[in-house]
């Protein structure tokens, strides 16, 4: 095996995961009550499931439930950082756009 390689086990079957790279995740739910909610992670689903489950950001503990809206991926913590906070000072109507048309 080369050099920089994962071998990750799933159901007794390898598989090989090139390079090190794990994407991250910038990502907008839209709340039960019409507000939305930025945010980044490394495990998109997961963190959906606990924004559902009253777990995770204390904003949407109320909100429930949120649906996602939007999602983008990047290469690294630090360019997904850099979109959440970018979106996080849109306004309502351009959050709206971004929900809908899914670029910005």
């Amino acid at each position: 095996m080369e050099k920089g390689h994962d071998v990750i086990m799933q159901d007794q079957t390898p598989i090989v995961k090139i390079g090190r790279y794990k994407p991250f995740y910038v990502y907008m739910v839209k709340c039960k009550d019409g507000t939305y909610y930025t945010g980044s992670t490394n495990n998109l689903e997961r963190r959906l499931e606990l924004h559902n489950s009253g777990h995770g950001a204390k904003y949407l503990r109320g909100r429930r439930p949120v649906r996602l809206v939007y999602k983008k991926r990047y290469r690294s913590q630090s360019q997904a950082l850099k979109a959440e906070v970018r979106i996080k000072t849109f306004t309502h109507v351009q959050k709206m756009g971004l929900a809908t048309w899914g670029s910005f």
